[in-house]
């Protein structure tokens, strides 16, 4: 006898966004490798942008790639700082489409019309508020008592929904014909309060923890760092370098003092672990040499080509980023969080997108013109993404196979 049921069949949901971290990573990565690849052709002359090269390297940086790979990351791990309940599915889902409409718009802007460029700008924007929204409702109904970690999180976004709107209307008045040199009062606070900042909150809660690290940190520890960073940005914004040199040097000192507080193991670790032990020393280190770099520029009317800003996007942030994008695809697919050769290949291989990047800014300071050292620079960024896509994409996409 056959039976039929009265029920309609259930369509089985993709694997590949059942968890928050699955769609921003891979699209992330997919961001970051494209942003590069138009970046090089701009810099070269093969094509033709229809905004600023420079404006373009870091708006597609910031707000396309980095802000995603952070969404991904806190999308996951904030319900379980705020003590809450999950993201639902229909929430991110939304947040994570419109990112890519905004940002496939942006890019087709950027080779055609600057006026689709705002468009999609206003579009990117509008997602970026959408999840520093969702992450505010899981702060508002998490039933965790100790709430400082995540307020410093949501104060580093805020600042970056703020710096975002400002870029918006700077790009929009152009249109009016109005035009002054505003990309170096923005870019300090994109730099400093959101990418930086945020990255150091989160960074000096979860590498603690997973190096079960039994020290307590200072007292007002992350509001002394986030006062000094605001110190030095505000330096920055008006052209006090050797000021903002000063800071920078104090920043990067009280910072050291209290990461060695902590008795981390260090390289004692499994590989997973001492990747973020490697990107937390670069905070300091990368705003010591910053600060030295930005005191000989002043002397000797030198550039290094924003070594400073360099060595803390690429020395810091993106190792944190390739470890806690690591460590979280494994364990959130079932699979222990376990670096093999080619993870650890990868971590290291982050240290030579930074050393690349380092000494295209040493050529320059010299006055040499050598484009190959340009080349390696990009190319270390764009192999680092294409081979880390490689190895995680596929368990982003389908889990443990």
């Amino acid at each position: 006898m056959i039976t039929f049921s009265t029920h309609p069949p259930v369509k089985p949901k993709s694997y590949f966004l059942s968890q928050p971290h699955q769609p921003f990573f891979l699209f992330g990565l997919l961001w970051a490798i494209l942003s590069m690849v138009l970046f090089i052709l701009s810099h070269k002359g093969i094509i033709i942008l229809s905004i600023p090269e420079n404006e373009f390297h870091l708006y597609t940086l910031a707000f396309i790639v980095f802000a995603q790979l952070f969404h991904g990351f806190l999308f996951t791990t904030f319900p379980r700082f705020c003590t809450s309940m999950a993201i639902p599915r229909d929430v991110y889902v939304r947040i994570v489409w419109l990112y890519q409409l905004s940002a496939a718009a942006f890019f087709i802007g950027a080779l055609t019309s600057s006026w689709i460029v705002l468009i999609a700008m206003i579009g990117v924007l509008f997602a970026h508020a959408m999840a520093l929204f969702t992450l505010h409702w899981v702060y508002k109904i998490g039933q965790s008592p100790l709430k400082q970690d995540p307020y410093w999180i949501l104060v580093a976004h805020g600042i970056g929904i703020a710096a975002h709107t400002l870029w918006i209307i700077a790009f929009g008045i152009r249109f009016l014909g109005v035009s002054y040199e505003w990309l170096s009062l923005i870019s300090p606070v994109i730099v400093n309060l959101f990418l930086i900042f945020l990255t150091f909150s989160v960074a000096q809660r979860m590498i603690p923890f997973f190096s079960h690290s039994i020290e307590s940190r200072t007292p007002r520890f992350v509001s002394i760092v986030f006062v000094l960073f605001v110190l030095k940005t505000l330096f920055s914004v008006f052209a006090f370098s050797l000021a903002e040199a000063i800071v920078s040097i104090f920043l990067s000192l009280y910072l050291l003092k209290e990461f060695l507080r902590w008795k981390l193991p260090l390289f004692r670790s499994p590989a997973i672990v001492w990747v973020l032990h490697l990107a937390l020393f670069w905070l300091p280190i990368g705003l010591f040499i910053g600060a030295c770099a930005q005191i000989l520029e002043t002397v000797y009317g030198i550039s290094l080509l924003f070594m400073g800003i360099h060595l803390l996007v690429l020395g810091f942030l993106t190792t944190v980023l390739i470890g806690f994008g690591t460590r979280v695809t494994l364990g959130h697919s079932g699979q222990p969080p376990h670096a093999d050769a080619l993870a650890i290949s990868l971590f290291w291989w982050t240290q030579v997108v930074l050393l690349s990047r380092i000494a295209l800014s040493v050529d320059t300071a010299f006055g040499s013109t050598h484009p190959w050292i340009f080349d390696i620079a990009s190319a270390t960024w764009i192999v680092l993404f294409i081979v880390w896509g490689w190895r995680y994409g596929r368990i982003l996409v389908y889990g443990k196979k």
